[in-house]
């Protein structure tokens, strides 16, 4: 299935908030080290909204739309730990419905638990994600909700870098996606010289080699 962007004109008003809160970050010149290795000219960290009561409430109600558009039939929400959990509930509270969210993995103690809260099979869930990459731990989360036998309808996620790579995933695993906003948007509201938007639009084709 094709990542798909919501509403091109409100993926612009997300890009900008984020950039405002400095959720997002670009350093093109000075770029950061991911976990994996990879050099990156951006940052993203969606937490960081929460602590901004104005850009928590648009990025709530843009998620918001969202469901009730892509998911109208949804009984659901499933946070992706750790980011998705509370952008989950927020939206879970505003459309009235039940949450969880899903581990990277069981607990080691206790009920050893890899889903919080109350599971029910056959229930119709969308997966809540505040960032996608190439997707393979939002795919994860989905793969441990159809074990436990819930009706995943689709994901949803506030940013993506637009990956290939992220693209190929979703369509072998055939779970839909929807975004609010992403990497080739974040570029087309910025203010680059022709060299700068060049190198950045580079990264997102080979992240992987970019600047190694």
């Amino acid at each position: 299935m094709k990542i798909t962007l919501f509403d091109s004109e409100l993926s612009k008003k997300i890009a900008q908030c984020l950039l405002d809160v400095a959720a997002i970050k670009l350093q093109p010149t000075d770029p950061f080290t991911w976990a994996s290795g990879w050099k990156s000219p951006i940052y993203c960290d969606n937490r960081v909204s929460l602590s901004f009561p104005q850009a928590r409430i648009v990025i709530k109600n843009a998620l918001v739309r969202l469901i009730q558009s892509q998911y109208p039939e949804a009984e659901a929400i499933a946070g992706v730990a750790t980011a998705g959990i509370p952008q989950g509930a927020l939206v879970a509270e505003a459309l009235d419905l039940p949450f969880i969210y899903v581990r990277s993995k069981s607990k080691g103690h206790g009920l050893a638990n890899q889903i919080e809260g109350k599971v029910v099979k056959g229930q119709k869930v969308v997966v809540l994600e505040d960032l996608v990459s190439t997707g393979g731990s939002s795919l994860a989360a989905v793969d441990a909700l159809n074990e436990a036998g819930v009706d995943v309808l689709g994901m949803t996620a506030i940013f993506t870098y637009a990956f290939a790579k992220a693209e190929e995933n979703f369509s072998e695993k055939n779970v839909k996606l929807v975004v609010l906003s992403d990497y080739p948007t974040l570029l087309s509201i910025s203010d680059f010289d022709e060299e700068t938007r060049e190198l950045l639009t580079a990264w997102r084709t080979a992240p992987d080699t970019w600047k190694q």
